[in-house]
């Protein structure tokens, strides 16, 4: 029998300005469904990343359908999952977990919504050497997206060094040797210097993490810059980026085709991602709209 009530969720920190909310529920009204999609902050909640696993039970036993799973959660909740899709076994990162006959299956809709929306608003970059900063789990799944979309090769930057290492290792063993390299943040310059593009997988630029995740004065006109934080939408990032005359992209179409991938996971129903294009960017905007109104009520 075919469902029109669902009950979904995402775990998270700092999740509070989330447009995934809206994007999953404005699709299924379009489309006739009861869908309720809830935010489970562990900062709200007062618990550490290590609750996700109490958590993803938790929303098991209270009957919902499906979870989200955003920083810095999605390489954590593996341990407490039943299965896993060969897409999440193989980046060891889950952003999307669907409850199935009892089981909490884990999926990982980043990086085919990383890939799609690279091709749609970057469909002629050069990806002959690419640099990205973000080695955690986001930065696994773009990673992924950028060598099956055929990147010559990609250099992970992270301040942690072993996260750093063990990715361009795990890409090596998937894509091929000498296809990944690992480099500190020490290296930028001489790397931004060389090369195509630059992806960024960190959460700084987000609505809780503001600022800047490398010296603006590295990016140069030569270089594309692709951004997977959407909340804000126009991040620190891009419009330094802009500003250096680098062609950009930004997060919101990641969150939109992850979202989709993830809705149909969720409920076996084909999404319209044009649809959740446009709701996106009206979304984005009132968001923004709304900060600055606050912004200078705070000044005034």
């Amino acid at each position: 029998m075919v469902k029109d009530s669902y009950l979904v969720g995402l775990i998270g920190a700092g999740i509070g300005p989330s447009l995934s909310p809206a994007l999953h529920e404005r699709e299924a009204d379009r489309q006739g469904l009861r869908y309720l999609y809830r935010l489970i902050d562990i900062d709200t909640l007062g618990v550490g990343p290590q609750a996700a696993g109490d958590l993803v039970r938790a929303a098991r036993d209270l009957g919902f359908d499906g979870l989200n799973i955003t920083h810095p959660c999605k390489q954590l909740v593996i341990e407490h999952l039943d299965g896993l899709a060969p897409q999440a076994e193989a980046l060891g990162a889950v952003n999307t977990v669907v409850f199935e006959g009892g089981r909490a299956v884990g999926h990982n809709t980043d990086v085919t919504g990383f890939a799609a929306s690279f091709a749609r608003g970057l469909p002629d970059a050069p990806l002959e050497r690419v640099v990205q900063l973000g080695a955690g789990g986001a930065g696994a799944a773009v990673a992924h997206a950028m060598l099956t979309l055929g990147a010559g090769h990609v250099t992970v930057v992270d301040a942690l060094p072993d996260r750093s290492a063990d990715l361009a290792a795990s890409l090596n063993r998937h894509f091929g040797a000498g296809r990944a390299a690992a480099a500190g943040p020490e290296r930028l310059a001489a790397l931004l210097g060389g090369a195509d593009g630059i992806v960024h997988a960190t959460p700084t630029g987000m609505a809780a993490h503001p600022g800047l995740p490398l010296p603006g004065e590295l990016l140069h006109p030569g270089l594309w810059v692709a951004e997977v934080v959407y909340r804000p939408l126009e991040t620190e990032l891009l419009r330094a980026a802009r500003a250096a005359g680098c062609a950009v992209l930004d997060g919101g179409g990641m969150a939109v085709f992850q979202a989709a991938d993830a809705f149909r996971l969720f409920t076996g129903r084909e999404p319209d991602a044009v649809r959740m294009l446009a709701d996106i960017a009206e979304l984005a905007g009132a968001a923004g709209a709304a900060g600055a109104a606050g912004a200078a009520g705070a000044r005034s």
